[in-house]
């Protein structure tokens, strides 16, 4: 069985966040890149510091096997500069494999470091046309804790467990490893519990995480994406954000916006080159138009090339408004009217500013309302296998969800197969993550421990 095939029978798909299924990325030609990602965009996330820290010899084992799978001239791990332990423990692992990879340095923590395609600029100076993929430019970009997937399933081990961060308003933030399909309020009991009893959950980084109420925290559980969960106290911006009707964010923007054009002269994607311009969409807002009535408006269009990195509206905007909100919703019209942005469209050199208006890491945590959390030292680990209950949703990942081969009533056992990936679809299969009896298999897989 090729590699690629193992990655694919394993169900692995990106760790950083996004979920492409991994297999597709290695199906490229002409791979000039194999980037791993180890830059952990959001702030107050640990868990790629500990697989680096931890799981070198896997990571580097594994990179260096894709790296000639794929034929990709050169591998680099890019980090920041100040994860100077990750990168002792890297280089042992590089010299002992002999592994032929490298290691780049951001000179400097700004966000988003980890955004593949400003990390593709970053590392090689090449920009990702836009509405492309870095194998547009001959770059295969996957996260450390996916290539630590990667070596489980060359030693035929199914995707079956997540690494993740719980930290903020909690007792003992830590790193944990649990089953997929862990409940959310499991995780917290590892770390200890909440300060607050009334809260409010980011699943994710306090700039791209699901924002969710503590009733819809209690009601979730760990995906293949999930990278952490951050307690914050209820009534924080955050709230208060997620709670803001659409109309009232329409209005907002169509009456309050003065045109400074901060949100275009620090969005990422406009500064390696892309024509998406935030202030000149929120100007055509003010024409009170319906947003369907615009998609054949070209700067409404380019809405689509938005990373949803957030640096607009928690970073740039001085009145507080939420463009990439905006952007969002425009997303979601152009998608039901079948509009596609047309790659390379529009494509610029990067802008010569762009070193001078990076946003620090540091400075974004305090905007978005966490820098009391950012400077917590994280090292503490726990591994649990104890879930008595696991949900598995059918759809982890980009593209089509996946098929349940189980039925309800029948007994598993962890790493067996569940449900599989439609034949000539995108997407990927699912394991069972302990054993047990499947109590449901209508939109997830519920698997009782008995």
């Amino acid at each position: 069985m090729s590699l690629k095939d193992k990655i694919f029978e394993a169900g692995i798909v990106g760790c950083g966040g996004a979920g492409f299924p991994t297999h597709v990325k290695m199906s490229g030609s002409s791979v000039d890149y194999l980037i791993l990602n180890g830059a952990e965009c959001e702030p107050l996330l640990h868990t790629d510091r500990y697989m680096m820290l931890n799981c070198s010899d896997e990571i580097v084992w594994a990179a260096d096997a894709v790296r000639r799978e794929i034929g990709a001239a050169r591998c680099v791990i890019a980090i920041k500069e100040h994860y100077r332990a990750q990168k002792r423990a890297l280089e042992k692992s590089i010299e002992t494999l002999g592994a032929q990879i490298e290691i780049f340095e951001f000179p400097e923590s700004f966000y988003p470091a980890g955004d593949e395609q400003v990390m593709v600029y970053e590392v090689t100076g090449r920009t990702v046309p836009p509405a492309g993929i870095p194998l547009d430019v001959g770059c295969v970009v996957s996260n450390v804790s996916t290539m630590y997937c990667i070596y489980n399933a060359i030693h035929d081990k199914p995707f079956t467990h997540k690494v993740l961060t719980v930290t903020g308003r909690v007792r003992e933030p830590l790193v944990i490893k649990v089953p997929l399909g862990t409940p959310f309020e499991d995780c917290l009991k590892l770390a200890g519990g909440a300060l607050d009893e009334d809260y409010f959950v980011l699943n994710g980084g306090p700039m791209m995480g699901r924002p969710m109420t503590k009733a819809q925290a209690l009601q979730s559980s760990v995906t293949k994406t999930t990278s952490g969960f951050i307690v914050l106290p209820s009534g924080c911006a955050h709230e208060l954000s997620a709670q803001m009707p659409v109309e009232h964010t329409l209005n907002r923007a169509r009456h309050a916006c003065i045109q400074c054009s901060y949100c275009t002269l620090m969005c990422p994607r406009n500064l390696i080159g892309h024509p998406l311009e935030p202030h000149k969409i929120m100007r055509k807002m003010s024409l009170c138009r319906p947003i369907d009535e615009m998609l054949d408006d070209p700067d409404i269009q380019a809405a689509a090339l938005c990373c949803e990195c957030g640096i607009c509206e928690i970073y740039a905007c001085p009145m507080g408004l939420q463009p990439r909100k905006v952007n969002t919703l425009i997303k979601a019209e152009l998608a039901r009217a079948g509009i596609r942005y047309e790659k390379g469209k529009g494509l610029v050199e990067a802008n010569a500013f762009r070193e001078d208006r990076k946003a620090p890491t540091g400075r974004v945590a305090i905007r978005s309302g966490v820098g009391e959390f950012m400077n917590i030292e994280i090292d503490d680990f726990k591994e649990c296998e104890d879930a008595e209950k696991v949900y598995l949703p059918l759809k982890q990942h980009i593209g089509a969800p996946c098929v349940p081969k189980v039925s309800v009533g029948d007994r598993v056992v962890a790493g067996q197969k569940i449900a599989e990936c439609p034949e000539n679809a995108l997407g990927t299969n699912l394991h069972a993550s302990i054993s047990g009896e499947v109590i449901k298999t209508d939109g997830e897989i519920v698997i009782e421990r008995r």
